[in-house]
């Protein structure tokens, strides 16, 4: 997957800061991007009732459609730490504004890592003094991506040129991922002028369509947020390239994310068609890349298919049959019999993408999703994630 990190198109009018302000250990723990005019900007977030402190200080800044600066800390994510956590996490955007003598509420706040541990205030307010002098132009869309990482084995970017205009994305997540309208921390930068429902709208259905369609390990993370920022200064684009970019770079960062999931060793790509509806195709589509009997057997390359249809069936709420259920298998799908198991053994014990395609035959509902394998390291990482 590290064959789609690109930096080839840089937007204008962005600066960055990547640092190691001292949170846990000596590594890169502190990212800001900062855009030298306010830009239009969308955000979805994670869908747990338990939401970080960074997400609603973001959904409040949000409001008004402009956002100017984003601050990100990794190794503590400011969640679980209630009415503290709240002002915390408004101080940061406050002093960030002040250094950089702009509104606090273009100020867009992220944490990620340890829930449940207080925020060191201190050591990210005195890491942004004289802000200003420290932001980098052009900026360094690679060491913000590595400031942001928790348990990533790799920074996860791309870049698309768009007409006039260039797009950076960015990403980070490994563990805790099933994203209901946003993922992880995903932060997408454009020079490109869009009207601000005209860029919601577009980002909506790009994180809907792929974000929203991959899982790791079923859990939604009370951080996850997508963030698209856009400061016009290339001037306007063609609306349908624009979204078929946005779309494009969006994929691309839900299969590094799969890729790099905790532990896994294979991206898991299943592609359901002939449901009853998307939403039923999307249902069941997860069902499958959640099922640890299924993840563990894409790990080793057992062909069970049975446990491929155990997933189907116990998806709540669908219309199946099973007798029009069918299973291909690979890039160019392929049916296996019974007797062609070990072929099909082989197929999956030896690909790092692994491609399964079930035509359920009940009406015309289609979806794509994306998962991972299973394996003992993912199990080591978080049974000691804090010890």
């Amino acid at each position: 997957m590290k064959e789609s990190l690109n930096l080839d198109y840089i937007p204008k009018g962005y600066s960055s800061l990547a640092i190691n302000c001292g949170i846990k250990d000596k590594s890169l723990d502190l990212g800001i991007i900062h855009s030298e005019k306010p830009a239009n900007a969308a955000a979805f977030f994670t869908t747990n009732k338990i939401k970080g402190a960074p997400v609603l200080v973001g959904k409040k800044h949000i409001n008004d459609g402009l956002i100017q600066t984003l601050i990100v800390n990794s190794k503590v994510s400011n969640v679980a730490m209630g009415k503290k956590g709240y002002e915390d996490a408004l101080y940061v955007c406050k002093k960030t504004a002040e250094n950089l003598n702009i509104k606090t509420d273009l100020i867009f706040p992220s944490s990620t890592g340890v829930i449940g541990r207080p925020l060191p205030v201190d050591k990210i307010v005195n890491a942004i003094t004289n802000l200003k002098t420290k932001l980098i132009h052009p900026p360094d869309f690679k060491t913000f991506a590595e400031a942001i990482m928790t348990t990533d084995t790799f920074p996860k970017y791309v870049s698309k040129k768009i007409g006039s205009s260039s797009l950076i994305a960015v990403a980070k997540g490994a563990g805790m991922i099933e994203p209901n309208m946003a993922t992880m921390l995903t932060y997408f930068f454009t020079d490109a002028e869009i009207e601000a429902e005209a860029l919601r709208k577009i980002f909506h259905k790009a994180v809907d369509n792929s974000f929203n369609c991959l899982s790791v390990d079923s859990d939604t993370s009370t951080s996850d947020t997508a963030l698209i920022l856009a400061n016009g200064l290339a001037g306007r684009v063609d609306l349908s390239l624009f979204e078929e970019k946005v779309f494009e770079a969006a994929i691309e960062l839900t299969k590094m994310l799969a890729f790099d999931a905790e532990g896994a060793t294979k991206l898991f790509i299943v592609d359901i068609e002939g449901a009853k509806d998307n939403e039923q195709a999307k249902k069941i589509g997860k069902s499958i890349i959640n099922s640890p009997l299924v993840k563990t057997a894409i790990y080793q390359g057992d062909p069970n298919w049975g446990r491929i249809y155990m997933a189907i069936g116990k998806t709540p709420d669908v219309e199946i049959d099973e007798e029009k259920i069918e299973l291909f298998w690979g890039k160019t799908p392929k049916k296996y019999s019974n007797d062609e198991l070990k072929s099909l053994s082989e197929y999956i014990k030896s690909s790092r993408e692994i491609y399964l395609k079930i035509n359920l035959n009940i009406k015309d509902g289609i979806s794509r999703v994306y998962g991972c394998d299973l394996t003992e390291e993912y199990v080591r990482i978080n049974a000691f994630y804090t010890t």
